[in-house]
């Protein structure tokens, strides 16, 4: 029975993809669920939310995956996943996302290493996520959290996210090179699209080096267009900075890590340059300190970010740190439950505490 459930599932997801995709014996339905309830508040907010949430630990979604062996070493590659919200069923990341946001595009690889043309990752994403103890949580990473996700309600934001764009730009090239004893580079061209103005784009590149327990890496980054959809590329409300009027942002991370197999430490830091038509600059610093400690069966995770926030735009220093723990127990190689703790302190509001503990489920 669970066999014809999934060749059922199969062939209609070949069906919605189109005639070749039918001819590939490898597509694959893949996905994520990550559902987690407790009390959240960051620093600024009137108070604390009790609720269900999607995404505790790593953004829920569906997709669909697949290569085709073209012979020669040769490979083409597609990906179409698409961001939901487990607690209510919701499609996107929020509301207005749209619906392949997380991956919609198509690759060849081999021997050169790999071009992708699409809907793919930013530069920042996987320095971002690999080398900070809680991986891709959007919730409660700090780092993340200091990087992408803006605080306060929308037009009345309390902290605006520092990294410009999002983690996954549209109309996108992609030059992965090979892996050459643990070295890779990855480099990013986004086309602007913009009619009469063909010098706004984004361009980047990111580079990881793996060799036993050290690792190490870098990012950079120019962003001059918003994804997924059009508008201010760190912001969309001008309170209580006019933070939309930012236009360009130059971006710099270098990060590393180091596993004792006693525990795996983390240590990132990065710095963002904005500007504005008329000049105005703010600059955002951060650095962050983690770890990952084993332990019955799971990890233990820590970590703390800081950034100070600086420029014409926002007039006095501002400055932020995040502190996040947790306990993440492996149920399975595909399932496992957690349970966190974090605090947030903005520099214009008092300090705010929130829990959280929830189940994730890969498939």
């Amino acid at each position: 029975m669970q066999f014809a459930k999934k060749s059922l599932v199969l062939a209609i997801g070949s069906c919605l993809l189109a005639g070749s995709a039918m001819a590939q014996s490898n597509v694959t339905v893949q996905g994520l669920v990550d559902v987690y309830a407790g009390s959240v508040k960051f620093s600024g907010d009137n108070g604390a939310r009790s609720s269900v949430n999607s995404g505790g630990m790593t953004t829920s979604w569906l997709g669909f995956k697949g290569v085709e062996d073209l012979g020669g070493g040769l490979k083409a590659e597609f990906a179409l996943t698409s961001f939901l919200q487990a607690d209510t069923g919701a499609a996107g990341r929020f509301f207005g996302d749209t619906m392949f946001s997380r991956d919609a595009n198509v690759a060849l690889s081999g021997s050169f290493g790999r071009v992708s043309i699409g809907r793919d990752l930013a530069p920042n994403f996987l320095p971002t996520v690999i080398f900070n103890p809680f991986g891709d949580s959007f919730s409660f990473s700090p780092l993340v959290l200091h990087t992408w996700v803006p605080s306060g309600d929308f037009g009345k934001r309390t902290w605006a996210n520092s990294a410009a764009g999002d983690s996954g730009w549209s109309n996108e090239i992609i030059y992965s090179t090979p892996n050459i004893n643990g070295l890779s580079a990855n480099f990013h061209y986004q086309f602007g699209e913009k009619a009469g103005d063909t010098g706004s784009k984004n361009l980047g590149f990111n580079a990881m080096y793996f060799s036993g327990p050290l690792a190490l890496s870098t990012y950079y980054h120019q962003v001059q267009v918003g994804n997924p959809t059009p508008g201010a590329i760190v912001d969309a409300t001008a309170a209580p900075v006019n933070f939309a009027a930012i236009n360009n942002q130059k971006s710099f991370f270098v990060g590393a890590s180091y596993d004792l197999t006693v525990a795996k430490l983390y240590a990132t830091y990065s710095k963002n340059k904005n500007d504005t038509a008329v000049a105005k600059s703010m600059d955002d610093k951060t650095y962050t300190l983690g770890a990952k400690i084993p332990a019955g069966g799971g990890d233990i995770l820590v970590s703390f970010a800081n950034t100070k926030r600086s420029g014409d735009l926002v007039g006095a220093e501002l400055k932020r740190d995040t502190f996040s723990a947790g306990y993440d127990y492996n149920l399975s190689k595909r399932t496992d439950v957690y349970a966190l703790v974090m605090s947030d302190k903005l520099s214009t509001a008092d300090r705010a505490n929130s829990v959280a503990a929830g189940i994730r489920h890969k498939f």
